[in-house]
């Protein structure tokens, strides 16, 4: 079904949203773990630099400054990528390092993993990283202790807290708007969580991603619309780079469910994205949140976890 190409109107323009890139390969994806082991991601086809480099031009042409959240994976092996970015303007965050659920990992795991990372990317960039995006927003309930590790490792906002109901993540009445979270030990975490809307009582993702592929844009970008209260308050927007690649390896032996979230709608989303930076104005995640001040919202992270 090919969908019907309609004059846009000029960018509101009220406010300055997200707009945030997680580098990573279309084998590090959580929906084709079942089928893709990590022994084997050396050996397959890497995509990344080419689709990153095609949002990067993108970005260039429309003005547009973006927050990568980077595998460290993904900069070992590319770090010219990594630093072309950082010499665009753009802003460098870590997204962890082997992209595995952190309810799956001990803390122990965690922070060696998430250390090594912000390493990485330091050393690329010559600067510090201060922003975190947990690898399929897996900083729930159970794993709330990754808060402690990432003020210990120096992080100082993250952006990792998905407030729906998802069977891989979420904390379902976690605030909508950015807020202040006072881990354990005493530091504070500035946090910037994924959008979702309000419609007919029901929560709504709206952030991108596979969202954005699923729904139709008209669709999408209302959603969008309704949650940043008609455009008046930023919300953040994520894609992937292997999101533009319709030409990807298809893996046809992964659930039906899998192949849904990761194939669908491949070959529509680069131009739904085009659509998207002029029906918005986007910003990196660290100039979005200067939206915001001070935060409205405080909470101590023993009080998430009774948030169900």
């Amino acid at each position: 079904m090919t969908e019907t190409k309609q004059s846009q109107p000029a960018p509101y323009g009220k406010t300055l949203h997200a707009l945030s890139i997680d580098v990573e390969d279309y084998f590090h994806v959580a929906a084709l773990a079942g089928v893709i082991s990590p022994d084997d991601w050396d050996s397959l086809p890497s995509r990344v630099e080419r689709n990153t480099e095609r949002l990067l031009e993108l970005f260039e042409r429309k003005q547009v400054k973006a927050t990568f959240f980077v595998l460290g994976w993904v900069a070992e092996r590319h770090p010219e990528l990594i630093r072309k970015l950082a010499d665009h303007g753009h802003e460098i965050a870590s997204h962890g390092y082997s992209h595995q659920l952190i309810y799956h990992q001990t803390p122990a795991v965690f922070a060696e993993e998430t250390r090594r990372s912000k390493m990485i990317l330091e050393d690329i960039i010559q600067k510090p990283v201060t922003g975190y995006r947990a690898a399929s927003y897996s900083i729930t309930r159970e794993s709330l202790w990754a808060l402690d590790i990432l003020a210990e490792l120096g992080f100082t906002w993250d952006s990792s807290i998905f407030p729906i109901r998802h069977d891989r993540y979420g904390i379902p009445d976690s605030p909508k708007a950015p807020y202040t979270i006072q881990t354990s030990n005493g530091t504070s975490l500035r946090e910037f969580p994924l959008t979702t809307a309000k419609l007919f009582r029901l929560t709504i993702p709206a952030a991108g991603g596979g969202y954005f592929r699923q729904f139709p844009y008209p669709v999408f970008r209302r959603l969008f619309r309704m949650a940043s209260a008609n455009d008046t308050r930023p919300q953040m927007f994520y894609l992937h780079p292997w999101e533009i690649d319709p030409d990807q390896p298809r893996y046809n032996d992964a659930s039906w469910l899998s192949r849904f979230r990761h194939y669908t709608n491949l070959d529509k989303c680069y131009g739904r994205l085009e659509r998207l930076l002029q029906d918005f104005r986007f910003g990196t995640v660290s100039q979005s949140y200067q939206e915001y001040q001070p935060d409205r919202i405080k909470l101590h992270q023993n009080e998430m976890i009774r948030l169900a």
